[in-house]
């Protein structure tokens, strides 16, 4: 439990500034598109709204969760998409109301999980501080995509250590889903913080390493950035390929994002 409230208190500020931004918007304005190939802000908070209710539904009924998980990979290629998609096609008011009601719900969920119980997901199985890790994550990675579609610079915050953590566990899990074997030996990574301090994880002395902004980092494991247009710097053939696969959510492998288009040099 000590574990966790930091973690569903960071999720709570983090759903906050994302609320505070779509709350602002004109109703027609969550028809605009975003980053995300046919998915608009009503798509983006459609999403998390659904993700929410279906961890509530896994934490409360993981019997009727795993049914659902099961009809969804019949059709995994389009259940996600179908879901965000049934959700931005209601009113946006009852999109918010829908997400901040299935947020509360989950972080009310989450804090009844006895310590070290595991809770079914569309991935590996994780504990409930884990799963509001992923939350978070999940939350920041889509309110990166609304603030892109409306022109919205976000100042990054301490709460992206959250973010590039998550992107760190599931380094093996990159690797497998992209049907690789993942490397025996734990990476050296430093990221350089918002305020300037250094994050650090791994060994000092690995053979391999990952080192560059926090916020670079985080947008190269949840697909938000390219990786040629991020300042990340890698050490070693796995470390180099990792950051060409690397992933932080569940499911398979993302298309990612295409490099932005950069002018012709002179010759």
């Amino acid at each position: 439990m000590a574990d966790l409230e930091p973690v569903l208190a960071d999720l709570q500020a983090e759903s906050q500034d994302l609320d505070d931004l779509v709350s602002a918007l004109p109703p027609e304005a969550w028809m605009t598109p975003t980053p995300a190939q046919g998915w608009t802000i009503a798509h983006q908070i459609g999403h998390l709204a659904w993700t929410d209710e279906a961890a509530v539904l896994a934490i409360a009924d993981p019997v009727a969760f795993q049914e659902a998980m099961q009809g969804g990979l019949a059709v995994l290629g389009t259940y996600v998409d179908d879901a965000a998609a049934e959700r931005a096609a209601r009113p946006p008011a009852d999109v918010l109301r829908g997400w901040r009601a299935g947020r509360a719900a989950l972080a009310a969920a989450l804090l009844g999980v006895p310590p070290g119980e595991r809770i079914l997901w569309f991935g590996p199985p994780m504990t409930a501080t884990s799963m509001a890790t992923a939350r978070l994550m999940e939350t920041w990675a889509h309110g990166s995509d609304v603030a892109d579609a409306v022109g919205v610079r976000r100042m990054p915050t301490p709460r992206l250590r959250h973010v590039a953590h998550l992107g760190i566990r599931t380094r093996d899990f990159a690797f497998v889903v992209n049907d690789r074997t993942p490397p025996t030996q734990p990476f050296r990574v430093e990221l350089t913080a918002p305020d300037g301090s250094l994050w650090e994880w791994g060994p000092p002395d690995a053979a391999q390493s990952v080192r560059g902004p926090a916020l670079d980092f985080c947008r190269l494991v949840t697909q938000r950035g390219n990786r040629a247009d991020l300042a990340l710097e890698a050490n070693g053939p796995d470390a180099n390929t990792w950051l060409d696969i690397a992933q932080a959510f569940a499911g398979p492998p993302g298309a990612g994002r295409s490099a932005r288009v950069r002018p012709a040099t002179a010759s």
